[in-house]
């Protein structure tokens, strides 16, 4: 039986063949398998492929596919995973047309209802909309409306390989709380691989997954906006631990689902390093 927290349980989507990991796929897949055994398994969500290598992946491992076509796509990827051995436990898109974001929402929300409608697409299988890194104004915030009608779910960009592709705290915050405004659940991918919020090696401002965690928490339960700024910005892991012990964390994993990372290791270690895993033998 697990001793892990419900609160770390599956958080970390296993995305190793993503940059900066890029890890070949055979050997991501053999990687995942390895960790599916190990003490952490509990901390392992799905592994995160594109749709293109779905037929590469003779594994029987769960899967978060990652959609190369758009909307467009949505049919072919999840036939392709109902002919091969994973089980497919998320579809994740990214709105393109940053000209009319509800207008491609509702593609893909009408090329999700026809593949479910079709039998080729299970009810249970979660479906993430990426809206762009930009501002929830506007037609962002229009698009995130069609996302929630539709009991889909967001996905937030929270880092790359260039230091534009992280977000400034006071836009993830508006973001989350755009999220929760909506009742939807949301995951995080890229940039997350520590607990705390940092500056790397390269010079780059990351978010902390735990920052990320208590920020969501403290935004359902009405925090404004510009305190959970704060928190996002919090560098002092033991201040941030301070402030979680005293918050329902695991409550927040409703809507704060996982985050794609391309390392396992580093997540681990932090929550260890931080005392927050109770089984670290």
């Amino acid at each position: 039986m697990s001793t892990f927290s419900p609160a770390w349980r599956g958080i970390v989507d296993d995305a190793a063949i993503f940059p900066p990991g890029d890890l070949p796929l055979s050997e991501a897949v053999a990687a995942h398998l390895v960790r599916r055994e190990e003490w952490y398994a509990d901390l392992v969500g799905p592994l995160v492929v594109k749709d293109v290598d779905v037929p590469k992946v003779d594994a029987p491992i769960a899967v978060s596919v990652v959609l190369t076509g758009g909307a467009g796509a949505v049919h072919g990827a999840a036939k392709i995973c109902g002919a091969s051995p994973t089980s497919l436990s998320a579809l994740e898109i990214a709105l393109a047309d940053h000209d009319d974001l509800p207008g491609n929402a509702r593609r893909v929300v009408a090329a999700v209802d026809a593949a479910r409608a079709e039998g080729v697409l299970d009810d249970e299988v979660a479906i993430y909309v990426e809206l762009p890194h930009v501002a929830a104004t506007g037609s962002w915030l229009a698009a995130a409306d069609v996302v929630a009608e539709n009991e889909l779910r967001l996905k937030f960009r929270t880092g790359g390989l260039t230091a534009d592709a992280f977000p400034l705290a006071h836009a993830l915050a508006r973001w989350i709380d755009a999220a929760l405004d909506r009742e939807t659940p949301f995951k995080c991918t890229a940039g997350l691989h520590h607990a705390v919020r940092h500056t790397s090696d390269t010079g780059f401002e990351h978010h902390g997954f735990l920052n990320v965690l208590v920020a969501t928490r403290l935004l359902f339960d009405g925090t404004p906006v510009d305190q959970a700024v704060d928190v996002l910005e919090e560098r002092d892991g033991g201040a941030l631990v301070a402030q979680a012990a005293e918050l329902d964390l695991a409550g927040a994993r409703r809507w704060f689902t996982s985050y794609g990372s391309c390392s396992i290791v580093e997540p681990l270690a932090d929550l260890v390093a931080l005392g927050l895993l109770d089984d670290a033998s």
